[in-house]
């Protein structure tokens, strides 16, 4: 039912403006705030890319994504031997798989870190949404595009995008104000160089690192004949 009511919330209330979509934020407040982008709709497609309208929801690479957020965070607010007299908080945002929206979404990170304040956290204006998690936690869902956020705590570091073509180009915008950003399926060699993308860290390997070990493995058990598939993009 959760996982209906979000789906629906963020399917519901993802309505287009003139030049871009209004993009709906899930936001779970906290002592410290880790920013994330997911791609919980597809691509915009071809006709609509110039407004940048998004596709349809990707229920199990987006929404699943968002749950397993929530939940990490649930538990790890829960238990007070990992963070004591600290909560996590959150802010997902949507990058549609797409290089323009999630530069867009980043920007109002950052934006968010240049004009934080020390008041307390208010949200204002638009219609939101509040969900209670099984343990506990509080997810609100707020039209940004309504009202500016007073108060808002900034992020700590973004989690994501998952393209690798993405992450670059998000990652050369996060670094210009210290950002740290995580990857969780970005795998391009490109983004091992620290001299050029210092603030960046993954937590899968690199494509060059998979092929390694892959060849390892050949290596390894004397196969005689190795049978690859190959994906385009990473």
């Amino acid at each position: 039912i959760y996982l209906l009511l979000v789906l629906s919330i963020w399917a519901r209330h993802y309505q287009a403006t003139q030049s871009s979509e209004r993009r709906v934020v899930a936001h779970i407040p906290g002592d410290i705030i880790i920013g994330a982008l997911f791609s919980v709709h597809h691509q915009p497609p071809a006709d609509k890319v110039h407004e940048r309208k998004c596709g349809a929801v990707r229920e199990q690479y987006g929404i699943q994504r968002v749950e397993a957020m929530m939940h990490t965070l649930d538990r790890i607010n829960s238990d007070p031997n990992i963070l004591p007299n600290i909560t996590l908080g959150c802010e997902i945002r949507d990058s549609c798989w797409h290089s323009a929206v999630a530069l867009e979404q980043s920007i109002e990170f950052i934006r968010d870190s240049l004009v934080s304040s020390d008041e307390a956290e208010e949200w204002g204006g638009g219609a939101s949404w509040v969900v209670g998690g099984g343990g506990g936690t509080q997810m609100k869902c707020s039209d940004p595009s309504a009202t500016p956020m007073r108060g808002k705590k900034p992020i700590v570091g973004l989690i994501g995008p998952g393209s690798s073509s993405v992450a670059i180009q998000v990652q050369n915008l996060l670094q210009l104000f210290n950002i740290p950003q995580i990857a969780y399926s970005a795998t391009s060699m490109d983004l091992s160089d620290k001299s050029l993308y210092k603030y960046f860290m993954r937590v899968v390997p690199s494509d060059a690192q998979q092929a390694r070990a892959m060849v390892d493995i050949v290596k390894r058990y004397s196969w005689s004949y190795v049978s690859a598939i190959n994906t385009e993009g990473t």
